[in-house]
């Protein structure tokens, strides 16, 4: 795999629980205050609205980056959500990064009324997603245009990112039949998706970032226990075992400051992202990072 070691590390926290105002305004300018590059939202229908929600995400910050990880792109229609994406991007001050996604829980389709499709259509309605933000960039005539990531597993999805995205993001989870949930992916498993990507990209890896969420930080006092808890880890592996995942950390900051130094080296994977309830355990890796 092509040698990464120079690159800038980044970090992301996804964040989804608060529901007021004043909630929201205070964990994300949080977020920025502990030094994450970063703010992304979700697109459940369980949760706030994604777009609405980084408007004011927007307005409450200053220098994060206001990311979606990720956007089901199978719930719009293309050229309206280029549209509404360009705008944000433009009034935010040029910070959004655009993360999309084919859709994989089959339970929300049915909620919002909308038909389950075929892989190979949904991955057709999003590579047309993509090609309208590009297009809405370019309209609009400014630089830098959003960034845009493509998450996903499967080697449609894989393949459309390395032709396409500025950044892939690998989501840790393992490849399943389509329509069913997601399991967290063993490390032959997330290491097989790498290196197909490492294999598509050729010598657009210098320019493209490589994502992985965290799942879990257990730094000192946590207790191993927890890392059996891990979401969505049906894996039958020991502590130790689960540990070499690059979607794990273990240890003090500094210790798990090297495992990242250690996964840019073996995966090239420099941009890291959590969720909510791992935002202040991350946050000091970051503080040992830097």
């Amino acid at each position: 795999m092509t040698d990464v070691n120079d690159r800038p590390f980044r970090f992301g926290v996804g964040i989804f629980s608060p529901r007021s105002r004043k909630e929201w305004v205070e964990k994300v300018r949080l977020a920025e205050e502990l030094g994450y590059d970063t703010v992304s939202v979700s697109d459940h229908l369980y949760m706030p609205a994604p777009l609405p929600t980084l408007v004011l995400a927007a307005e409450a910050t200053e220098r994060v980056r206001l990311g979606t990880l990720v956007l089901n792109t199978t719930f719009y229609q293309p050229a309206v959500l280029a549209r509404d994406i360009e705008t944000i991007h433009r009034y935010s001050g040029g910070r959004v990064e655009v993360g999309l996604g084919a859709g994989y829980d089959r339970k929300q389709f049915d909620a919002a009324g909308l038909p389950w499709t075929g892989a190979a259509e949904r991955v057709a309605h999003l590579e047309e997603t993509v090609l309208k933000l590009k297009d809405s960039g370019a309209d609009a005539g400014r630089e830098p245009a959003p960034r845009i990531m493509i998450a996903g597993r499967g080697d449609r999805v894989l393949r459309l990112a390395a032709r396409e995205a500025d950044i892939i993001a690998f989501t840790g989870t393992a490849r399943v039949r389509d329509g069913e949930g997601l399991r967290l992916g063993n490390l032959a498993e997330i290491t097989d998706r790498v290196r197909l990507v490492h294999e598509l990209l050729g010598e657009r890896i210098q320019d493209v970032e490589l994502n992985i969420p965290i799942h879990r930080v257990l730094l000192p006092g946590t207790g191993t226990a927890a890392v059996s808890d891990v979401w969505q880890n049906t894996l039958d592996l020991e502590p130790d075992e689960l540990s070499e995942l690059p979607s794990l950390l273990m240890g003090t900051p500094e210790e798990c400051a090297e495992q990242l130094r250690a996964r840019r080296k073996r995966f090239g994977i420099t941009y890291f992202s959590v969720l909510e309830p791992e935002m202040m355990a991350f946050s000091k890796v970051i503080e040992a990072m830097r």
